[in-house]
């Protein structure tokens, strides 16, 4: 596949490190010529350095047979024409863009992106994945990563293992006998920095950061078996009150359950907008990390603390004022990946990476086959992807241990009509079955590979 990706910035490179490491033809634009450099360094790339809605640029980045084009540069209305150029131009028949401002995704408007007006195939809202993640993350907070899967009967959960885990070094088939009746299979383990497919023989230690695939019904008993207690947050400070902390207030008190939020703005302007726009949630006016305004908020009594302003670093000192003052969880928006590692010696539970979020949802539409869903895990270290069997995909009418998956694969959850099921090893799997799989990132283009035999999905 030939795929031309516009902005070379952290979604775009990471993009391209996806496709290009699955030997797609990956060519990448960018005003900026060291990026294209850095990109085309690192990477088995090409990069054109120039503006990525001018058409002279497109053709020299192969846009006359090209099968895709993704624009994520940092301006939406540069997207945009670059979607125009490449559909009036070169007839790229595939065409997805990022889009940031919330007018342009009001669904009043979705007319806008029609073929015979502005022809975008697939509208990417970074600030609303990040606001979705936030409220899957504020749902379990006893996991640091949480994502859904089958229309919600499944759930990804990153569960940190302590001391006191019961189930610390039981073999993993152990864990299947003494809990026969549990929908739960852990797909994948982090042991000192190093994420692998445990086989049935492993033990859990801990320290350990592990990833189960969960019914939904299953979710609470998963988190009791592994040392880890549910419980509800009734009361919820958001720091930063632009388009995500808006978006997961207004989220917040839509709920049928009464959950005390407030919000606390810097920006006067932004923070009367979100007064204006939320009917029960109480907006301070202030900085996040003025301990008198997070005392004012109640801060010692929260149960959780979301951090989602524009910047790092005040996120992250936010969160850890907050639980030093006494909130039970701090969740942080994070945008530099070299800060990750700092959240554990922080004590902060969580984090959300937009970056992680938007080229999670780009793939899920450039994927082959019946993708129907895909979750990027960790640093690009691997993905959990959700997609119907085709007919004539090789695993149609296996049983799944006849399948030759990879060492890096493992099959988390499985969905025959509207049931899921524990997948076993005698599971046979059939056309119209819907699956989850879990799998390194090296390991990713022979999942393609069993999941597909055309390019359908163009």
């Amino acid at each position: 596949m030939k795929v031309i990706i516009c902005g070379a910035g952290q979604v775009g490179w990471q993009i391209a490190r996806h496709l290009s490491g699955e030997k797609n033809d990956v060519t990448v634009v960018d005003s900026n010529a060291e990026l294209v450099r850095r990109a085309t360094d690192t990477l088995d790339v090409q990069g054109v350095a120039g503006f990525a809605s001018y058409p002279d640029v497109l053709e020299r980045a192969g846009a006359q047979d090209a099968d895709m084009i993704i624009a994520a540069t940092h301006s939406d209305e540069v997207n945009m024409v670059t979607c125009q150029v490449a559909h009036s131009v070169f007839s790229i028949p595939r065409k997805i863009a990022r889009l940031r401002a919330q007018s342009y995704l009001t669904a009043i408007y979705s007319d806008l992106y029609r073929r015979d007006h502005l022809p975008i195939d697939v509208v990417i809202s970074p600030e609303r994945e990040v606001a979705e993640a936030a409220l899957r993350r504020l749902a379990a907070p006893n996991a640091f990563d949480t994502e859904s899967f089958l229309e919600g009967r499944a759930q990804l959960l990153g569960i940190a293992l302590d001391d006191d885990c019961p189930v610390l070094d039981t073999p993993l088939r152990q864990l299947t006998d003494l809990f026969s009746t549990l929908r739960t299979i852990v797909v994948g383990v982090r042991r000192e920095r190093r994420l692998f497919v445990p086989s049935p023989g492993d033990q859990l230690y801990a320290k350990d950061q592990i990833y189960v695939c969960a019914h939904t019904d299953d979710v609470n008993r998963t988190l009791e078996i592994f040392g880890k207690s549910q419980t509800r947050q009734d009361r919820v400070i958001i720091v930063g009150g632009g388009n995500v902390g808006l978006a997961v207030a207004k989220a917040l008190e839509a709920r049928p359950e009464r959950i005390r939020a407030k919000v606390i703005e810097k920006n006067r302007t932004c923070a009367e907008h979100a007064a204006d726009a939320l009917e029960r949630t109480i907006v301070l006016n202030g900085d996040g990390m003025n301990m008198d305004l997070l005392n004012e908020a109640n801060v010692a009594k929260a149960d959780a603390i979301l951090a989602v302003t524009d910047d790092d670093k005040t996120n992250l000192l936010t969160a850890v004022r907050a639980k030093s003052a006494g909130t039970k969880m701090a969740i942080c928006l994070v945008n530099d990946p070299t800060l990750v590692p700092l959240l554990d010696p922080l004590d902060i539970d969580a984090y959300i990476s937009p970056r992680a979020t938007t080229v999670s949802s780009i793939l899920r539409h450039i994927r082959h086959g019946r993708v129907r869903g895909v979750y990027s895990i960790g640093d690009a270290e691997g993905e959990l992807i959700e997609a119907q069997v085709l007919s004539t995909s090789p695993i149609a009418g296996q049983a799944l241990r006849d399948v030759g998956f990879p060492e890096g694969v493992i099959v988390g959850a499985l969905q025959k009509g509207d049931k899921v099921v524990r997948p076993a090893g005698g599971t046979r799997i059939e056309e119209g079955d819907v699956i989850v799989i879990f799998a390194l990132t090296d390991d990713v283009p022979e999942v393609e590979r069993l999941l597909q035999v055309s390019i359908d999905f163009f």
